[in-house]
Protein backbone atom coordinates (compact mmCIF):
# COMPACT_ATOMS: atom_id res chain seq x y z
CA UNK A 1 0.00 0.00 0.00
CA UNK A 2 1.41 3.58 -1.04
CA UNK A 3 1.96 6.10 1.41
CA UNK A 4 -0.32 8.87 -0.06
CA UNK A 5 -3.11 5.83 -0.27
CA UNK A 6 -2.59 5.07 3.28
CA UNK A 7 -2.78 8.41 4.17
CA UNK A 8 -6.36 8.86 2.20
CA UNK A 9 -7.66 5.73 3.86
CA UNK A 10 -7.19 7.38 7.86
CA UNK A 11 -8.26 10.45 6.72
CA UNK A 12 -11.67 8.55 5.60
CA UNK A 13 -11.80 6.84 9.15
CA UNK A 14 -10.70 9.06 11.79
CA UNK A 15 -10.15 12.49 10.09
CA UNK A 16 -7.29 14.72 9.59
CA UNK A 17 -6.31 14.70 13.00
CA UNK A 18 -4.89 10.69 11.90
CA UNK A 19 -2.37 12.46 9.19
CA UNK A 20 0.52 12.69 11.58
CA UNK A 21 0.59 9.82 13.27
CA UNK A 22 0.24 7.74 9.97
CA UNK A 23 2.90 9.98 8.76
CA UNK A 24 5.31 8.39 11.71
CA UNK A 25 4.17 5.19 11.32
CA UNK A 26 4.64 4.95 7.67
CA UNK A 27 8.76 6.11 8.45
CA UNK A 28 8.44 3.34 11.05
CA UNK A 29 7.20 1.29 7.69
CA UNK A 30 10.12 2.32 5.57
CA UNK A 31 12.79 3.12 7.06
CA UNK A 32 12.98 0.80 10.55
CA UNK A 33 11.63 -2.51 9.45
CA UNK A 34 11.06 -2.34 6.05
CA UNK A 35 8.64 -4.40 4.13
CA UNK A 36 7.92 -6.94 6.84
CA UNK A 37 5.46 -8.54 8.67
CA UNK A 38 6.01 -6.59 11.70
CA UNK A 39 6.09 -3.58 10.07
CA UNK A 40 2.24 -4.19 8.73
CA UNK A 41 0.90 -4.82 11.73
CA UNK A 42 2.74 -1.90 13.24
CA UNK A 43 1.45 0.13 10.95
CA UNK A 44 -1.99 -1.14 11.33
CA UNK A 45 -1.74 -1.00 15.04
CA UNK A 46 -1.71 3.01 14.32
CA UNK A 47 -4.26 2.89 11.95
CA UNK A 48 -6.53 1.29 14.24
CA UNK A 49 -5.75 3.69 17.53
CA UNK A 50 -6.52 6.88 15.34
CA UNK A 51 -10.07 5.67 14.80
CA UNK A 52 -12.56 7.85 16.94
CA UNK A 53 -13.50 5.39 20.00
CA UNK A 54 -17.01 4.82 19.38
CA UNK A 55 -15.39 2.58 15.89
CA UNK A 56 -13.14 0.47 18.78
CA UNK A 57 -13.88 -2.38 20.53
CA UNK A 58 -12.64 -2.00 24.34
CA UNK A 59 -11.60 -4.97 26.37
CA UNK A 60 -12.71 -4.66 29.93
CA UNK A 61 -9.66 -5.67 32.05
CA UNK A 62 -11.12 -5.12 35.66
CA UNK A 63 -13.95 -6.99 37.48
CA UNK A 64 -17.01 -6.20 37.32
CA UNK A 65 -18.84 -3.67 39.39
CA UNK A 66 -20.16 -5.61 42.74
CA UNK A 67 -23.86 -3.98 43.06
CA UNK A 68 -23.63 -5.93 46.35
CA UNK A 69 -20.11 -4.19 47.55
CA UNK A 70 -22.13 -3.04 50.70
CA UNK A 71 -24.17 -6.22 51.28
CA UNK A 72 -28.17 -3.75 51.01
CA UNK A 73 -28.89 -4.61 47.66
CA UNK A 74 -32.47 -5.41 47.97
CA UNK A 75 -32.18 -8.21 45.05
CA UNK A 76 -29.54 -10.56 46.79
CA UNK A 77 -31.18 -10.20 50.37
CA UNK A 78 -32.26 -13.68 51.53
CA UNK A 79 -34.50 -15.42 53.97
CA UNK A 80 -34.27 -18.37 54.87
CA UNK A 81 -32.00 -19.18 51.69
CA UNK A 82 -34.67 -17.84 49.71
CA UNK A 83 -34.96 -14.06 48.05
CA UNK A 84 -36.86 -12.12 50.42
CA UNK A 85 -40.70 -11.56 49.32
CA UNK A 86 -42.12 -7.94 50.11
CA UNK A 87 -45.74 -7.68 49.35
CA UNK A 88 -46.60 -3.86 48.87
CA UNK A 89 -50.47 -2.87 48.29
CA UNK A 90 -48.87 0.09 46.57
CA UNK A 91 -46.34 -1.31 43.84
CA UNK A 92 -44.88 2.03 43.10
CA UNK A 93 -43.82 2.57 46.69
CA UNK A 94 -40.25 1.95 47.49
CA UNK A 95 -40.28 2.43 50.68
CA UNK A 96 -42.86 -0.79 50.77
CA UNK A 97 -40.77 -3.40 48.57
CA UNK A 98 -37.77 -2.58 50.70
CA UNK A 99 -35.34 -0.48 47.68
CA UNK A 100 -33.60 2.47 48.99
CA UNK A 101 -34.66 5.71 47.02
CA UNK A 102 -32.24 8.38 48.69
CA UNK A 103 -28.88 9.24 48.01
CA UNK A 104 -26.24 9.58 50.99
CA UNK A 105 -23.65 12.19 50.21
CA UNK A 106 -20.79 12.17 52.30
CA UNK A 107 -18.31 14.86 52.78
CA UNK A 108 -15.00 13.46 53.97
CA UNK A 109 -12.69 16.14 56.12
CA UNK A 110 -9.25 15.70 56.53
CA UNK A 111 -8.45 17.68 59.81
CA UNK A 112 -6.16 20.68 59.54
CA UNK A 113 -2.30 21.03 60.18
CA UNK A 114 -1.63 20.20 63.74
CA UNK A 115 1.90 19.76 66.33
CA UNK A 116 3.93 17.20 65.02
CA UNK A 117 6.03 17.40 67.52
CA UNK A 118 3.41 16.92 70.63
CA UNK A 119 4.19 14.40 73.17
CA UNK A 120 1.04 12.18 72.65
CA UNK A 121 -2.61 12.09 71.00
CA UNK A 122 -3.37 15.80 73.92
CA UNK A 123 -0.44 17.50 72.82
CA UNK A 124 -0.96 17.24 68.50
CA UNK A 125 -3.26 20.06 68.38
CA UNK A 126 -3.84 22.31 65.63
CA UNK A 127 -1.41 24.96 64.78
CA UNK A 128 -1.93 28.60 64.32
CA UNK A 129 -2.16 27.82 60.96
CA UNK A 130 -4.28 24.36 61.26
CA UNK A 131 -7.03 26.82 63.05
CA UNK A 132 -7.17 29.05 60.07
CA UNK A 133 -7.58 26.02 57.83
CA UNK A 134 -10.84 24.43 59.75
CA UNK A 135 -12.31 28.49 59.70
CA UNK A 136 -11.86 28.32 55.50
CA UNK A 137 -13.04 24.36 55.34
CA UNK A 138 -16.31 25.66 57.75
CA UNK A 139 -16.98 28.88 55.67
CA UNK A 140 -17.05 26.68 52.54
CA UNK A 141 -19.39 24.44 53.98
CA UNK A 142 -21.78 26.82 54.95
CA UNK A 143 -21.42 28.63 51.35
CA UNK A 144 -22.57 24.96 49.50
CA UNK A 145 -25.97 25.63 51.35
CA UNK A 146 -26.78 22.21 51.75
CA UNK A 147 -28.89 20.45 54.65
CA UNK A 148 -26.25 18.28 56.36
CA UNK A 149 -28.00 15.80 58.38
CA UNK A 150 -24.66 15.26 61.08
CA UNK A 151 -21.15 15.93 61.64
CA UNK A 152 -19.42 12.78 62.96
CA UNK A 153 -15.09 12.76 63.87
CA UNK A 154 -12.77 11.03 64.99
CA UNK A 155 -11.70 11.41 68.58
CA UNK A 156 -8.42 12.16 68.23
CA UNK A 157 -7.34 15.91 69.40
CA UNK A 158 -6.69 17.10 65.90
CA UNK A 159 -9.82 15.84 64.29
CA UNK A 160 -11.94 16.61 67.01
CA UNK A 161 -10.69 20.70 67.06
CA UNK A 162 -11.27 20.95 63.69
CA UNK A 163 -15.01 19.73 63.71
CA UNK A 164 -15.62 22.27 66.65
CA UNK A 165 -14.48 24.61 64.38
CA UNK A 166 -16.19 23.70 61.58
CA UNK A 167 -19.53 23.19 63.47
CA UNK A 168 -19.58 27.19 64.18
CA UNK A 169 -20.71 28.17 60.57
CA UNK A 170 -22.87 24.76 60.99
CA UNK A 171 -25.18 25.94 63.76
CA UNK A 172 -27.74 22.89 63.90
CA UNK A 173 -26.12 19.96 62.78
CA UNK A 174 -25.36 17.35 65.51
CA UNK A 175 -22.27 16.72 66.17
CA UNK A 176 -21.40 12.83 67.14
CA UNK A 177 -17.30 11.31 68.00
CA UNK A 178 -16.31 8.07 66.87
CA UNK A 179 -13.50 5.80 68.21
CA UNK A 180 -13.58 3.87 65.01
CA UNK A 181 -12.56 6.91 62.72
CA UNK A 182 -9.06 7.30 64.27
CA UNK A 183 -5.80 7.44 62.41
CA UNK A 184 -4.26 4.37 61.58
CA UNK A 185 -2.03 2.22 58.80
CA UNK A 186 -5.94 0.14 57.24
CA UNK A 187 -3.71 -1.95 54.79
CA UNK A 188 0.02 -2.30 53.51
CA UNK A 189 0.67 -0.44 50.91
CA UNK A 190 1.70 -1.26 47.04
CA UNK A 191 4.41 -0.30 46.06
CA UNK A 192 5.73 -0.37 49.97
CA UNK A 193 7.68 2.94 50.72
CA UNK A 194 10.50 3.19 52.74
CA UNK A 195 9.57 6.47 55.01
CA UNK A 196 6.98 5.00 56.82
CA UNK A 197 6.95 1.15 57.74
CA UNK A 198 4.69 0.10 60.47
CA UNK A 199 4.76 -3.29 62.10
CA UNK A 200 2.60 -6.03 60.81
CA UNK A 201 0.64 -5.89 63.78
CA UNK A 202 -0.35 -2.45 63.15
CA UNK A 203 -2.00 -3.32 60.30
CA UNK A 204 -3.74 -6.15 61.49
CA UNK A 205 -5.24 -4.16 64.65
CA UNK A 206 -5.84 -0.70 62.65
CA UNK A 207 -7.05 -2.38 59.14
CA UNK A 208 -9.91 -4.31 60.90
CA UNK A 209 -11.48 -0.99 62.82
CA UNK A 210 -10.44 1.26 59.61
CA UNK A 211 -12.66 -1.41 57.74
CA UNK A 212 -15.31 -1.32 60.33
CA UNK A 213 -15.50 2.14 59.90
CA UNK A 214 -16.09 1.77 56.20
CA UNK A 215 -18.67 -0.72 56.55
CA UNK A 216 -20.71 1.93 59.45
CA UNK A 217 -21.00 5.14 57.57
CA UNK A 218 -20.03 4.32 53.58
CA UNK A 219 -23.47 2.14 52.37
CA UNK A 220 -26.46 3.01 50.30
CA UNK A 221 -29.54 4.87 51.76
CA UNK A 222 -31.87 2.74 54.15
CA UNK A 223 -35.11 2.23 52.59
CA UNK A 224 -36.58 3.94 55.48
CA UNK A 225 -34.83 7.42 54.45
CA UNK A 226 -36.95 9.67 52.38
CA UNK A 227 -34.78 12.68 51.22
CA UNK A 228 -31.43 12.71 50.07
CA UNK A 229 -28.94 13.71 53.11
CA UNK A 230 -25.72 15.07 53.51
CA UNK A 231 -23.09 13.87 56.14
CA UNK A 232 -19.91 14.85 56.93
CA UNK A 233 -17.18 13.05 58.81
CA UNK A 234 -14.23 14.63 59.87
CA UNK A 235 -11.51 12.55 60.35
CA UNK A 236 -7.22 11.44 58.61
CA UNK A 237 -5.99 11.07 55.49
CA UNK A 238 -5.44 7.09 55.93
CA UNK A 239 -8.81 7.02 56.60
CA UNK A 240 -9.81 9.47 53.85
CA UNK A 241 -7.71 7.43 51.20
CA UNK A 242 -8.76 3.80 52.65
CA UNK A 243 -12.88 5.05 52.25
CA UNK A 244 -12.23 6.07 48.70
CA UNK A 245 -10.24 3.08 47.47
CA UNK A 246 -12.97 1.15 48.72
CA UNK A 247 -16.24 2.73 47.72
CA UNK A 248 -14.92 3.08 44.29
CA UNK A 249 -13.94 -0.94 44.12
CA UNK A 250 -10.44 0.26 43.24
CA UNK A 251 -7.40 -1.96 44.71
CA UNK A 252 -7.28 -0.76 48.54
CA UNK A 253 -3.77 -0.78 48.50
CA UNK A 254 -3.52 1.95 46.27
CA UNK A 255 -4.55 4.30 49.51
CA UNK A 256 -1.30 5.61 49.81
CA UNK A 257 -0.48 7.16 46.29
CA UNK A 258 -3.47 9.75 47.21
CA UNK A 259 -2.24 12.79 48.62
CA UNK A 260 -5.11 14.88 50.60
CA UNK A 261 -4.27 18.67 51.94
CA UNK A 262 -5.05 19.63 55.18
CA UNK A 263 -8.65 20.98 55.85
CA UNK A 264 -9.42 19.21 52.59
CA UNK A 265 -13.25 18.16 51.27
CA UNK A 266 -13.63 14.62 49.22
CA UNK A 267 -17.07 14.04 48.46
CA UNK A 268 -18.90 10.65 47.43
CA UNK A 269 -22.24 9.85 46.27
CA UNK A 270 -24.16 6.66 47.07
CA UNK A 271 -26.99 5.75 44.54
CA UNK A 272 -30.24 3.93 45.81
CA UNK A 273 -28.88 1.23 42.90
CA UNK A 274 -25.39 0.91 45.05
CA UNK A 275 -23.12 3.00 42.44
CA UNK A 276 -20.32 5.38 44.10
CA UNK A 277 -19.59 8.52 42.81
CA UNK A 278 -16.35 10.70 43.81
CA UNK A 279 -17.58 14.41 42.82
CA UNK A 280 -13.78 15.82 44.65
CA UNK A 281 -11.18 14.51 45.96
CA UNK A 282 -9.31 16.76 48.62
CA UNK A 283 -10.69 19.76 47.23
CA UNK A 284 -8.68 22.98 48.96
CA UNK A 285 -9.27 25.25 46.42
CA UNK A 286 -11.46 27.59 48.68
CA UNK A 287 -8.10 28.39 50.74
CA UNK A 288 -5.47 30.76 49.76
CA UNK A 289 -2.42 29.09 48.22
CA UNK A 290 -0.44 30.34 51.15
CA UNK A 291 -2.54 28.60 53.78
CA UNK A 292 -1.85 24.77 52.14
CA UNK A 293 -0.44 22.61 53.77
CA UNK A 294 -0.35 18.09 53.58
CA UNK A 295 1.47 17.30 56.92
Amino acid sequence: MSYRRTIKIVCGFAGGSAVLVVAAAAAEYQGCFGHTRAARWSLFNVLQAAQPAGNRTVESTGNAWDFNWDKRDPSALLTNGKKKEVVSEDPSSEQDNGKPKATRNILLIRHSQYNLSGNGDHERILTPLGREQAEFTGQRLAALGLKYDIMVHSTMARATETANIISKYLPGVELVSCDLLREGAPIQPVPPVTHWKPDAVQYHEDGARIEAAFRRYIHRADPKQEEDSYEIIVCHANVIRYFVCRALQFPPEGWLRIGLNNGSITWLTVRPSGRVALRTLGDSGFMPPDKLTRT
